[in-house]
């Protein structure tokens, strides 16, 4: 299984009148949270899109569990917990700054060709970095 985390501070335009974080904005925090993951074991995502396979969203799972709040330094900790075929899964939990689980969730995608927006393989260069993980 690979595992990596990333930190983001919460804005204050991503909360609501509570001051807490808007639910909606924790799709962009797990995006955010896979293309670092993805870039820390040495994988550009763009470049991945260059050479043309792209990476749709299939599914999204979130279970709210404490409110994120504004100003919050918030760690992510993102996991791929099968080797990718055609679909990869990523699974994240998002901690506070006291380190408490806030929300949890997962994402589905799928590897196409841009050209023709068919299932691929992932990229060769993605199941060498993360081989050694599983």
């Amino acid at each position: 299984m690979y595992q990596a985390k990333t930190q983001l501070r919460v804005r204050y335009a991503e909360t609501d009148q509570m001051s807490y974080v808007y639910y909606g904005n924790y799709a962009m925090y797990f995006e955010v949270a896979r293309v670092e993951a993805m870039r820390s074991i040495g994988f550009s995502y763009s470049q991945m899109e260059q050479e043309g396979v792209m990476m749709p969203v299939l599914e999204s799972h979130f279970r709210y569990i404490k409110p994120g709040k504004y100003d919050e330094l918030l760690t992510i900790k993102t996991r791929i917990p099968v080797l990718p075929g055609v679909r990869i899964r990523f699974e994240y939990e998002v901690y506070n700054e006291q380190d408490e689980l806030i929300t949890e969730g997962w994402t589905t995608l799928t590897f196409l060709k841009k050209e023709s927006h068919q299932p691929t393989r992932p990229p060769k260069n993605l199941l060498d970095l993360l081989k050694p993980y599983f």
